[in-house]
């Protein structure tokens, strides 16, 4: 979750789960994770900021490790080189298989040596008086996406996004426990189950 307030926090006392906040330096809202599962602590990883005068606040990555997978959750930027660099910076950060998402403030494509981007390709900010764009992500490195759409927009001007994600030798077992080899003739068919 980008842009969480504090009063988020009560989230886990209406629905369960765990839930994690961390506030931007200075704002009233940062970034937040929740599960119905437990989660463990996440890494802070403060991202390059601008060095102009009137600069952007200064920004970080909830870095969140699961398994053998790595989660970060961004708002990055607004400065389309500054949002970059801070890409930069967190993929040089997370080892396997990893997904990278949120608010990435991007205008057009955003390509990563060994990230794929999964992200609904529809509008993912609604605001007055702008046409509706993409502005929220995922890339991923090793995992596979099944499925990414953005919901409907609630309060804020962004549509949240869902994906979901699975390693990608879940996905491939998944795929091979779907399929069985019959030999017929000398020839491997598939046929299912």
């Amino acid at each position: 979750m980008q842009e969480a307030t504090r009063k988020m926090e009560g989230l886990p006392d209406l629905v369960g789960g765990h839930f994690h906040w961390e506030p931007l330096p200075g704002r009233i809202h940062g970034l937040a994770a929740w599960s119905p599962h437990p989660l463990p602590p996440p890494q802070v990883l403060a991202l390059p900021i601008s060095r102009m005068p009137g600069r952007f606040p200064p920004r970080f990555a909830q870095v969140l490790r699961l398994g053998n997978i790595t989660v970060a959750n961004v708002h990055l930027s607004h400065g389309q080189l500054l949002n970059r660099r801070q890409l930069l910076r967190i993929i040089r950060t997370v080892e396997g298989p990893a997904a990278v998402i949120g608010d990435y403030n991007a205008v057009g494509p955003t390509l990563l040596r060994g990230f794929k981007d999964v992200g609904p390709r529809e509008p993912t900010l609604v605001a007055q008086n702008l046409i509706p764009f993409r502005l929220d992500r995922c890339l991923i490195r090793g995992l596979e996406c099944a499925e990414a759409r953005a919901l409907e927009r609630g309060p804020s001007d962004h549509r949240p996004i869902a994906l979901e994600l699975a390693a990608a030798e879940q996905q491939a077992s998944k795929a091979r426990q779907g399929w069985r080899t019959r030999r017929e003739g000398g020839a491997a068919q598939r046929h299912p189950n």
